[in-house]
């Protein structure tokens, strides 16, 4: 093959270039963003960036001389309008066509938005854009409302609270956070933030907004009225993509793929958040909206590319990090099989796993990071246990892995 094109800005279609130089591939990789920037990482928009700790160049996914220095066309501030599957290329906005021997799409999600909910003081969070504009309002004594207690909300509570920022959240869920990680992390949320003196309002909704002389007026289902400076729409994303839907391939909640990151059109990829991918493990499509996830997509679809062709088999994992505390999780938490506490849900320090036919499914920890590393490690590997043995601070999780000698026995095999 001689040329590949790489669509989206993000982590997943940099890795992607990264990992076909470092395979050896020599031909033509022209990469497409429709953000001016070069390729970022996104996880500090909410965090690091937002807060003023870290600059533009410490989170691009690749230095600005490494796509010279590796002969990757940049072709930014620059979308691809259309494209034709049967022609093997795409069209831009810019008026240009590109031919491709293979086309990767890494187009990501798009932050949701509410009809009603828009003005100079009202902010989404998707964006280098988005972050900087919002950054430059969260002024000590001011009020921002956040509508949606999901990561990105409370990321931003965080920062907000640290910078003065009086900070309220409506979260329609009874907890933030409760449904996706279950109800001991929710509540966990609740107090650390009340601690640094956010509110969250848990089951109340915003159903309209209005706009004052001095701010903003929002009206809440029982017919309260709130008023504030700022506010954060932060309820969740949207797949981009209606690229592939226009150009006839498969898509559901994203673009469907197989295993290998393969749409239904030819010699077309997909990857990272926007991709809804066939996961062996799980027995069935999955869609993850993580910067891990996205990055191992890209390396993965680079090998597929010049036919190392295995199934995607990795747990994906994610972070996120609120003041001083950390969550972190490895695998499948939606519920599946039975749930074990480990360690001490009162002093927040706590591990939540997903137990199922005596194999670790899935963990989410609450600042035990010693948790992480050694369940990365079993999940990894054929093993056995019980929920009373992973209830036990005191059994050591890495007894679960193979001796040695069973190792070397396994390699063998």
């Amino acid at each position: 093959m001689s040329r590949f094109v790489l669509v989206g800005g993000g982590v997943a279609t940099a890795a992607t270039a990264t990992g076909l130089r470092e395979e050896g591939f020599d031909g033509g990789i022209v990469l497409v963003a429709a953000e001016p920037h070069l390729p970022y990482e996104r996880p500090p928009l909410s965090k690091e960036y937002l807060a003023g700790t870290v600059d533009r160049p410490s989170f691009r996914a690749n230095p600005e001389a490494w796509y010279a220095d590796h002969d990757v066309e940049l072709v930014l501030g620059t979308r691809v309008d259309e494209l034709v599957p049967a022609e093997h290329r795409v069209r831009l906005s810019d008026g240009r066509s590109l031919g491709y021997d293979a086309l990767v799409l890494g187009t990501g999600v798009r932050a949701r938005t509410l009809d009603g909910f828009s003005g100079e003081r009202v902010h989404a969070l998707r964006t280098l854009a988005d972050s900087e504009r919002l950054r430059g309002r969260l002024t000590a004594g001011r009020h921002l409302v956040i509508l949606g207690g999901g990561f990105i909300g409370c990321e931003v509570a965080a920062v907000a609270a640290g910078r003065g920022v009086r900070v309220t959240v409506f979260e329609p869920e009874p907890l933030p956070l409760g449904r996706v990680l279950g109800a001991e992390f929710g509540r966990a949320v609740v107090d650390i933030h009340a601690e640094q003196g956010v509110e969250f309002r848990t089951g109340q909704v915003v159903t309209a907004m209005t706009e004052t002389s001095s701010g903003l007026a929002l009206t809440t289902r029982d017919g309260g009225v709130v008023e504030c400076d700022e506010l954060l729409v932060g309820v969740g994303s949207v797949p981009n993509a209606e690229l592939a839907a226009a150009a006839g391939l498969e898509v559901d909640r994203g673009i469907l793929t197989d295993e290998f990151g393969r749409t239904s059109a030819p010699d077309v990829h997909a990857i990272g958040d926007v991709a809804v991918r066939h996961h062996p493990e799980h027995g069935g499509p999955v869609r993850v909206e993580h910067h891990d996830t996205a990055v191992k997509h890209g390396r993965h679809t680079a090998r597929v590319l010049l036919g190392h062709a295995e199934p995607f088999t990795e747990q994906h994992f994610f972070w996120s990090s609120q003041y001083d505390h950390m969550i972190q999780s490895l695998g499948r938490i939606d519920g599946e099989g039975e749930t074990v506490i480990r360690g001490s849900v009162e002093d927040r320090s706590f591990t939540r796993f997903s137990l199922v036919d005596g194999r670790i499914a899935g963990m989410v920890a609450l600042d035990r990071p010693r948790d992480l590393l050694a369940t990365r490690k079993v999940m990894a590997v054929p093993h056995r246990v019980t929920a009373d043995q992973l209830a036990d601070d005191d059994f050591p999780l890495k007894s679960l892995l193979p001796k040695a000698g069973a190792r070397r026995s396994e390699a063998r095999r």
